[in-house]
């Protein structure tokens, strides 16, 4: 079973990073609109007003944070940002949720109701400076994460991951097609290993599942907590599997939940691409 990463309570941890160039794991609590760290083993803190979800690093000192109302140049030493773009700024009812970078350097990112109002949400593409709706009609975007071909991704509500054919450039060619049946399993976040494998962070097991090229369940990482919500490799040799958790949706939790955890030498992973602003 994985152990504990960080102890502090997230009520909807998401959105895990491992910067490598800072060598330095990042993850958000999305409803306490807040971004988390460690460095040297030292807790640290950033509070925003709006809700925060998922990001990308752009260099050694800046990451693009997907917000509920645009995309972030976010400083890490200072804490200043700007808004670069924005992201359903016009609609009150919807925030960001997960997402991540892809090969090309592009920026992939969900929106949803913060009611999980269904079908509210959609998929977007940030790319050379271009912000480009891909699917519309989502309720609940999660599992965005990349091989060389393809993307994945799921509307957790219909049990399935979604595989999608790439072009030269990162965008999407033909239709997606089911990659993954859950079995009735709720898939939240997910990252692509050195081997092509799907890891699978699945809300309400308590588990990551790694699900091999072909589709086929391969293992399981158990975590203490019920609500898993996404994993991303990191440390050294991207050897160590980060996962993050909730509280949400949980009557009278423990402290197990919410919590950030961490397995060792649970596979190797592929060090996040960097995000191209323009």
């Amino acid at each position: 079973m994985a152990t504990v990463f960080d102890s502090r309570h997230c009520q909807l941890g998401e959105g895990p990073l491992w910067h490598p160039l800072r060598q330095q794991f990042f993850w958000f609590d999305i409803v306490g609109k807040r971004l988390l760290s460690q460095r040297d083993g030292q807790p640290l803190l950033w509070q925003f007003d709006e809700h925060v979800s998922a990001a990308g690093w752009v260099d050694h000192d800046t990451l693009l944070i997907a917000s509920e109302t645009g995309l972030l140049r976010f400083d890490i030493n200072s804490g200043r940002h700007q808004r670069i773009v924005e992201l359903e700024a016009d609609e009150t009812r919807t925030r960001s949720n997960d997402g991540r970078a892809d090969l090309c350097g592009g920026f992939w990112i969900g929106t949803m109701d913060k009611q999980s109002r269904a079908q509210a949400g959609a998929i977007y593409r940030f790319y050379q400076g271009e912000l480009r709706q891909l699917y519309s009609g989502v309720s609940i975007p999660n599992s965005i994460c990349f091989s060389q071909h393809y993307a994945y991704f799921c509307d957790t509500p219909r049990h399935q991951i979604m595989r999608q054919t790439l072009d030269h450039e990162g965008w999407p060619v033909g239709e997606p097609t089911v990659f993954i049946e859950t079995g009735g399993l709720n898939a939240d976040g997910s990252v692509i290993d050195a081997e092509g494998a799907l890891w699978n962070a699945q809300w309400g097991a308590s588990r990551v599942a790694r699900y091999l090229p072909n589709g086929e369940l391969d293992q399981c990482v158990a975590v203490a907590a019920r609500h898993a919500s996404c994993p991303a490799f990191g440390a050294e040799g991207l050897r160590t599997l980060l996962v993050t958790s909730a509280r949400e949706g949980i009557e009278q939790p423990d402290d197990d939940q919410g919590r950030v955890y961490a397995q060792e030498g649970a596979g190797v992973g592929v060090a996040e691409p960097r995000v191209q602003l323009g």
